[in-house]
């Protein structure tokens, strides 16, 4: 990677800020370059709002105000009072009891803004157990949400539902292993609250896209007996989810929210960044109004020092002191805005992370976009980075939903083209440098449509969210196949099952990293709302109790995903050069239905929605490993015949189709030039020998 320079937020001015335990004391260090004066005010072990001690911090180089006594051990509860100027871009209030932003604690107290935090001393006994290191191109990542996916769990214990617990649980670790995956994404687990508004209304922010604190894990998702005996046990079990996990080979990435924080816009609550230095830490005009490029009020300023080295210690700790093998960064665009606040791929922060010898082999996903000017950035982050690939997600479900319900009325609008070049690694989006390995390919996520949604629904159906329908994307390229939602005809049942199989398949079988969201390998449904982050219950917890169409599609899942593991062809690193030997990638190699090459008029043509892809993986050393793809396009049946001009290619045997109801283990033993009857849209896997 290329060398950079090393960014000021790096120097030791702003090291050890937070708590550090020694010597029998504690040092509490705050940056704040506007305040005026910092006081430490220490509270009682079981009631928070009695204050026990009050000590004033004194001010050091670099805006950072530092005290030492023997009052901060752990388990102390203590906030800061910060008083400073008025004018613009300052709100110091010194009645106002805040958090330090580097707490490794939380304790709650009786009202929304009565937090407090709590000194933790670093140390557990990870027994020797290390992270799993899964290459990228072996990665497959399983969206989840962390009480979701235990909540409604029969085998899990009771005391165990929806907690760090209780995804620790064999049971758990037993599915997600048959299942194929290799890394557990998890909706964040950072501590947050839900908005006021939402309270108001009856309904809570269960997606968790609202941080209150960047170091602190969420305390409900601890079962009860941690929670009772404080944030470290917490904090324990945390760590020992991670540990559990890693044990069965299984990664653990964090969706990260460093974009703002829940303290939303002026006016809304102070608990934090805002009291502490609001100047600082957020984006803003010169008279003080905010910049909201995130569009829920504040957004982080990443182009002050403190603000990007808050970012660069909170993801130090988390993958070091907690373990966590990789971050999804929500909103990644807005991270990477400088000082003129417009987006910069080589900014500071993004290569520091990236170049971090403290962040080395943690996986970096962005989500590479934000709500303000120019935020959309989708393939234009650093190399190092991977990207949520929406061009990848858009065109899969253009080409077997919304042209299907197009051509049902008139013709299919597009040929076969788009769509290969989504299947071969989306080299048109990623640099060659950065290769297939960048694109996180995925077809849905926590946010929108769910995989059965996506085939049933032609429209969004969000009124239990309060806000008349009006929230969540309008265009979804969903197609409901003739009725809108629940439905008992068989032909339209059919039709989106064999729907669902084609987006899986797309999905494990192209270049680049899938991404999987939890309960479409079996169907998961949440009755077409399509924007569900304030439901805390049934609608978005998983059911675990399936019917057989449902086991079906789980069992095809499972047979991709090993597929997939076992087919190199199928995961290139690399993008292949016409003429060379490019070690790690896949030489690709296309026919159309007839087995003849593909002619260049043929990629665009409406008329030609049928495609024959060859890939053969280049390894380093060893043999190659090819595959052939059939995808056929239309609802029309078609005879395909297989290519006859493959160098050394024998035979073609049968793998996968996403014709069958069920998989089977059968394979059949074809010969070049055969002619095969293909099902209208629908995939076929065949090794090619």
């Amino acid at each position: 990677m290329p060398a950079t320079r090393t960014p000021s937020f790096s120097g030791p001015t702003l090291d050890d800020l937070g708590v550090r335990l020694h010597d029998g004391v504690g040092t509490l260090r705050v940056w704040s370059q506007n305040a005026s004066s910092i006081e430490l005010v220490l509270f009682d072990e079981y009631d928070l709002d009695w204050e026990t001690a009050t000590l004033p911090l004194v001010r050091r180089a670099g805006g950072v105000w530092e005290a030492t006594t023997e009052l901060l051990q752990p388990g102390a509860r203590y906030a800061l009072r910060v008083d400073g100027p008025h004018g613009p871009g300052n709100v110091f209030n010194p009645e106002t009891l805040l958090l330090d932003p580097y707490a490794r604690g939380l304790a709650e107290g009786s009202g929304y803004q009565e937090w407090r935090s709590v000194v933790i001393a670093d140390g557990f006994d990870w027994e020797g157990v290390g992270k799993p290191r899964t290459p990228l191109e072996e990665t497959v990542i399983y969206e989840g949400h962390l009480k979701g996916l235990t909540k409604r769990h029969p085998e899990v214990p009771a005391a165990l539902h929806g907690t760090y617990a209780g995804l620790a649980h064999p049971v758990m670790i037993d599915y997600l292993r048959d299942l194929g995956v290799t890394a557990v994404e998890l909706l964040p687990v950072q501590a947050f609250v839900p908005e006021p508004r939402l309270l108001e209304r009856g309904l809570t922010n269960y997606w968790g896209y609202n941080t209150l604190n960047f170091f602190t894990p969420h305390t409900a998702y601890a079962t009860e007996a941690s929670r009772n005996a404080g944030p470290e046990a917490v904090l324990a079990e945390f760590k020992g989810m991670v540990k559990r996990l890693h044990e069965a080979g299984l990664e653990v990435i964090l969706d990260v929210v460093y974009n703002h924080t829940s303290e939303e816009g002026i006016g809304g609550p102070r608990s934090s960044l805002r009291g502490i230095d609001n100047a600082g830490y957020y984006r803003q005009q010169a008279d003080g109004a905010y910049i909201d490029t995130t569009g829920v009020g504040n957004t982080v300023n990443t182009a002050t020092d403190a603000a990007a080295r808050l970012v660069l210690d909170s993801l130090r700790y988390w993958a070091n002191e907690v373990q966590i093998d990789g971050f999804r960064f929500d909103l990644a665009a807005a991270l990477g805005r400088n000082a003129s606040h417009e987006y910069d791929p080589q900014h500071p922060l993004l290569l520091a992370i990236r170049d971090d010898p403290a962040l080395q082999d943690v996986k970096l996903i962005a989500e590479p976009w934000d709500v303000g000017m120019g935020g959309w950035q989708t393939g234009n982050f650093p190399p190092g980075w991977s990207e949520w690939n929406d061009r990848y997600r858009d065109r899969a479900r253009n080409f077997w939903l919304s042209d299907i319900d197009y051509a049902r009325r008139a013709s299919a609008p597009v040929g076969v083209g788009g769509f290969a070049n989504r299947l071969a690694g989306s080299a048109n989006t990623y640099s060659e440098e950065r290769g297939p390995l960048a694109s996180i390919n995925f077809v849905t996520a926590h946010d929108g449509f769910t995989l059965h949604d996506l085939v049933s629904y032609d429209v969004k159906h969000n009124d239990a969210n309060g806000e008349h329908n009006r929230d969540g994307a309008d265009v979804n390229r969903s197609f409901n196949h003739g009725v809108e939602g629940e439905t008992d005809r068989p032909n339209v049942l059919a039709a989106r099952r064999k729907a669902m199989r084609n987006l899986m398949g797309t999905l494990l079988l192209s270049a680049g990293i899938p991404m999987i969201t939890a309960g479409d390998e079996f169907g998961r449904t949440q009755r077409g709302n399509n924007n569900a982050y304030c439901h805390d219950s049934a609608l978005t917890w998983l059911s675990w109790e399936h019917e057989p169409w449902q086991q079906d599609l789980h069992a095809h899942i499972s047979l991709l995903t090993r597929l997939r593991a076992e087919n190199p062809a199928l995961r290139p690193a690399r993008y292949a050069r016409l003429g060379e030997h490019v070690p790690e990638a896949s030489e690709m190699d296309w026919y159309d239905q007839n087995g003849q090459t593909m002619a260049a008029e043929q990629w665009n043509d409406p008329r030609h929605r049928t495609l024959q892809y060859v890939a053969a993986s280049v390894p380093h050393d060893g043999e190659s490993n090819r595959i052939l793809l059939i995808v056929h396009g239309n609802e029309a049946p078609i005879d395909v015949r297989l290519p006859d001009n493959i160098e050394n290619a024998t035979s073609f045997v049968s793998l996968w189709s996403s014709a069958d109801e069920s998989p089977t283990d059968v394979e059949r033993r074809y010969a070049p030039g055969d002619v095969l009857p293909i099902t209208g849209t629908s995939m076929q896997l065949f090794r090619v020998e």
